[in-house]
């Protein structure tokens, strides 16, 4: 995480009220000027944006802000026919977190039937290394991220048998650290972010005895920092999204303003990733007006439970306003 070289003006204060409307309209708005530069320079991450968008809207309970029909045309155009996965974009080759974020989209918008499953599945599991890691795509980059990913995507299509699971377990074991978190790959250093990639994975493989809980919980909520928020190793800044990536894997583990969009800190620009993953920590911490959202698969708990494969997670009761 880059951190800041120059001073910033003054943060403008702070609301204790989730500004709904104004976080809607930022989605709402997000890719509309295909002229601007940063449009372009972001089309990597253009399916992805769609999901964390469209999560952030399902969890404030407006999935219908932005149009059923032109999504799922959307998703089902950054089809890579070749590899048989999702690329970010139209004409970008497959990789395996398009893929996830795609089958996600299809889910939440019960638009599976689009779906060539048979194909998918066969693409994600040739991904998988003897290891028991997966990479990304064809070009070898490997990552607890992209095990997840799998993982998660798998279940969503009821195909987990596909994969050797008991390698894909002992590769996130061999990740744990002394101090309990988990690491990108074996001998990486704990980051919150990678711990819950890992702790997710082994819910839904109904592993997590692989987890030394309390030490992991300690970790965890080590954190904290002074003002309250959230980091993702020692000795780094908050940053909201760390809201869901640190409360989820507690949740998991069962241990108890102008514009819209959410930004990483105070007084930094907005972002749909930060927007969805600080709406996804309030949701956990039981902000009232939310929808429940699944820590596991992030995603609205709604739609996981109806498939069922809701896991054994725990989070905070949801708060009257």
């Amino acid at each position: 995480m880059a951190t800041a070289t120059a001073a910033k003006a003054p943060a403008p204060p702070g609301t204790d009220k989730l500004l709904t409307d104004l976080h809607v309209s930022y989605i709402q708005k997000l890719g509309q000027n295909k002229d601007d530069l940063a449009y372009h320079l972001t089309s990597h991450l253009r399916l992805n944006a769609i999901y964390w968008g469209f999560t952030a809207l399902c969890v404030m309970g407006r999935p219908e802000a932005l149009s059923r029909e032109e999504m799922v045309e959307f998703v089902m155009s950054c089809w890579d026919e070749e590899a048989g996965g999702f690329g970010a974009h139209p004409d970008h080759d497959a990789h395996l977190l398009s893929t996830t974020s795609a089958i996600q989209i299809l889910v939440m918008q019960d638009a599976l039937d689009r779906l060539d499953v048979d194909r998918v599945v066969k693409f994600i599991v040739s991904l998988q290394q003897p290891s028991g890691v997966f990479s990304g795509d064809s070009f070898g980059e490997v990552d607890t991220r992209f095990l997840y990913c799998a993982v998660n995507a798998l279940s969503l299509l009821g195909r987990l048998d596909a994969l050797d699971k008991e390698k894909a377990v002992r590769y996130i074991e061999r990740c744990r650290n002394y101090d309990g978190g988990f690491g990108s790959s074996v001998g990486a250093e704990s980051h919150a972010a990678q711990v819950f990639v890992c702790v997710a994975a082994l819910a839904i493989l109904d592993r997590l005895d692989v987890v030394d809980v309390d030490t992991l919980a300690w970790w965890l909520s080590e954190r904290q920092l002074p003002n309250g928020g959230l980091n993702g190793r020692p000795e780094k800044l908050e940053d909201v999204c760390y809201s869901f990536w640190v409360l989820s894997a507690l949740s998991i583990l069962n241990k108890d303003t102008e514009g819209g969009g959410i930004a990483d800190r105070p007084g930094d620009m907005v972002d749909v990733f930060h927007t969805l993953f600080g709406v996804a920590g309030l949701s956990i911490l039981g902000y009232p007006g939310l929808v429940d959202l699944d820590p596991v698969y992030c995603m609205p708990a709604s739609i996981i439970e109806a498939k069922g494969l809701r896991k054994g997670w725990k989070a905070l009761e949801r708060r009257q306003s």
